[in-house]
């Protein structure tokens, strides 16, 4: 299976330099190009590419922006990349919907395998952030009754699973720590990303810490 990527950056050596390392994978091919939110956006609903990389500074419409519209049109996912390390950036592309975040300072195979893990339908976090991830949620925050509601429908082991989640467990250490098949391990996370209303994994991690289901010394 080929995974279909789309760009976004309003810089045209920056699209090129990434189509060239993404083309170079056998299973990674590059469908479109957008230079602003408002065409990534576009693009994104009507090539239906797997993963879309988003800048986040972008002219007009920002990658942030385009990142709200894609999740709320139930578009692709979409991986964030950017030059900038701020808490700001991270925090609201993840609140936006994104379904990982990097840093456009890695290594050409840590681009690649952020795309396959997307595509793949988990999320991920550049590891510079993720320490900042759990701190961000120290400070109390803003709770909506509807997540709360969502939570309390959770089982017992579903709960326990969203625990381990949080904490950044990959589904094989949960089917360990639990004592439970990888196949079941798959059911449950994916019902508790339905319960949560969660579009993937780094969602139900966010809505874990602001309802307090888990504190970052658990972390």
């Amino acid at each position: 299976m080929t995974i279909r990527v789309l760009l976004a950056d309003d810089h045209a050596l920056v699209r090129t330099g990434f189509r060239v390392i993404l083309e170079m994978e056998d299973d990674i091919t590059v469908v479109g190009e957008a230079s602003d939110g408002a065409q990534a956006t576009d693009l994104a609903l009507s090539l239906r590419p797997d993963v879309v990389l988003m800048d986040v500074e972008m002219p007009g419409v920002d990658g942030l922006e385009a990142t709200r519209r894609i999740a709320a049109a139930g578009g692709p996912s979409v991986l964030i990349l950017t030059t900038f390390d701020r808490d700001d950036y991270l925090f609201a592309a993840l609140q936006a919907g994104a379904s990982g975040f990097l840093l456009k300072n890695g290594t050409p195979e840590a681009l690649t395998e952020a795309v396959r893990v997307i595509a793949a339908g988990d999320a991920l976090l550049a590891p510079a952030v993720t320490r900042r991830v759990i701190a961000g949620f120290t400070a109390p925050r803003q709770r909506t009754p509807e997540p709360v509601v969502r939570l309390d429908e959770l089982t017992p082991r579903e709960h326990e699973v969203l625990v381990l989640l949080a904490g950044g467990a990959t589904n094989a250490e949960i089917a360990t720590g639990l004592r439970l098949g990888e196949t079941t391990v798959k059911t449950h996370v994916s019902r508790v990303l339905m319960k949560l209303g969660a579009r993937d994994r780094t969602q139900a991690v966010v809505l874990a810490y602001e309802l307090g289901v888990v504190r970052p010394s658990q972390g």
